[in-house]
């Protein structure tokens, strides 16, 4: 049944068909195929349970927060401040793709947004000062993937819905590894800018009243990631409450900016709920697939046919990246997180690993299926805003950072701690 249920995921995944088509026919067939109860007549409490879940309205508010920022022009000032910092250093403007998507990233949420507004931003620039495209694009479509890893996150928060982990354990534990992911992006730069000096243009260090002054422009995004993450770290609000306070806190700066207007405030909405019916729709489709997939014993078969292996743990976890690497080169990050969350949980905590450690593994797994060739979604965000130019560009300049991700990953398996420590400290803090 296992096989058959993987065969089909690959079938209709790579049809075309939109992502909850693709899940809900894939639990209808195995229904069809495998049960003699009507499993369909389930839908309409499986698509009410899901959806009432209250930790899923996060999912509206953190998308509304990077709508409102990107249509406010927060992101270009945002840019353009970063730039007197690090744009000196080798490597230029390289450096302020992959710092002002870490920013953005961690007040919008959004590997998608983070991705579209960074390229927005500066891919003019590259043209303009003749930065080697493979590289510079590589440096946005990563930099985009730290929108699902540092927090907030939305993909943290749906995998912790469907895990069952607490989704302020989630944000603690990849804050550190996402700081240090993006240190290890402008770490290569770096030595492959100093190793081959005509990748990037050398740009001028600003002064340093220029760079203080640029400031006001870095204060509001890192005043509302400590007003979201901060409350949740200081155990003052839940991730859906400090979602909420996100918003109004990125209403307030759209304010002090001089950017609300009415028709900003309808484009925001409007994109919010197209974003969001997309993603709700994915996840009753998802929840119905699990229903599925349990009521018929697959997560269970899945559990025991790993553990008659009798394999070590580190093996079976190792075959578990290989299977999402390759996955990730055909299938759509989203639709690889919501349809295997369910099998795959089950079998790592069977195993003894902590779930809010594989939370952390798992996303940056799904990172890599953002920029791995030949359907990461990123990959075609960045060519779509590039708007010209052969997309051999775009994927050859973003494999260097699926190698990075892969150390990354090699890290958290090494070093636990690293994503367990912060967890364990603000635990031990609110006891």
């Amino acid at each position: 049944m296992l096989s058959v249920t993987l065969l089909l995921l690959l079938v209709m995944a790579g049809s075309s068909l939109f992502v909850a088509a693709v899940l809900g026919v894939l639990g209808w067939s195995l229904t069809e195929m495998f049960s003699t109860f009507p499993l369909l007549r389930g839908l309409g409490d499986v698509a009410w349970s899901s959806s009432a879940d209250f930790i899923l309205v996060a999912v509206p508010m953190f998308i509304l927060m990077g709508e409102l920022l990107l249509r406010s022009g927060v992101a270009d000032s945002m840019y353009g401040a970063l730039d007197r910092w690090v744009g000196h250093i080798p490597g230029g403007l390289m450096h302020t793709n992959i710092a002002a998507s870490a920013v953005f990233a961690a007040t919008s949420g959004s590997s998608i947004a983070t991705a579209a507004t960074i390229g927005t931003v500066s891919i003019p620039n590259m043209k303009r000062y003749g930065y080697d495209p493979k590289m510079f694009l590589g440096t946005v479509a990563a930099g985009g993937t730290l929108g699902i890893l540092i927090p907030p996150s939305i993909n943290m928060v749906l995998y912790g819905a469907m895990s069952e982990t607490s989704v302020s354990d989630l944000y603690a534990a990849a804050t550190i590894p996402g700081v240090l992911l993006a240190l290890l992006f402008s770490i290569y730069v770096y030595v492959s800018c100093k190793r081959q000096p005509g990748l990037a243009p050398r740009g001028q260090a600003a002064a340093w009243s220029d760079r203080l002054a640029a400031l006001v422009h870095l204060v509001p995004p890192l005043l509302l990631f400590m007003l979201v993450v901060g409350s949740i770290y200081a155990g003052l609000a839940t991730a859906t409450e400090a979602s909420a306070l996100g918003v109004m806190g990125t209403l307030a700066l759209v304010v002090w900016r001089r950017r609300l207007t009415v028709d900003l405030l309808l484009r925001s909405f409007e994109g919010t709920v197209r974003t969001t019916a997309m993603v709700m729709a994915i996840v009753i489709a998802a929840f119905f697939l699990n229903f599925v997939l349990s009521t018929l014993g697959l997560t269970d078969a899945a559990v025991k046919w790993v553990s008659a292996l009798n394999w070590p743990p580190l093996a079976v976890l190792a075959v578990i990246i290989v299977l999402y690497m390759v996955l990730g080169c055909f299938v759509e990050s989203l639709t690889l997180m919501v349809a295997t969350t369910p099998i795959v949980v089950p079998i790592i905590v069977n195993l003894g690993y902590s779930p809010v450690w594989f939370g952390v593994v798992f996303v940056v797994l799904i990172e890599m299926a953002l920029i791995t060739p030949p359907i990461g979604m990123n990959l075609f965000v960045v060519q779509s805003v590039r708007g010209g130019g052969p997309f051999r560009d775009v994927m050859m300049g973003a494999l260097p950072f699926v190698a990075l991700m892969l150390l990354m990953i090699v890290l958290l398996i090494a070093f636990p701690s690293m994503a367990l420590w912060l967890p364990s400290v603000l635990a031990a803090g609110r006891a």
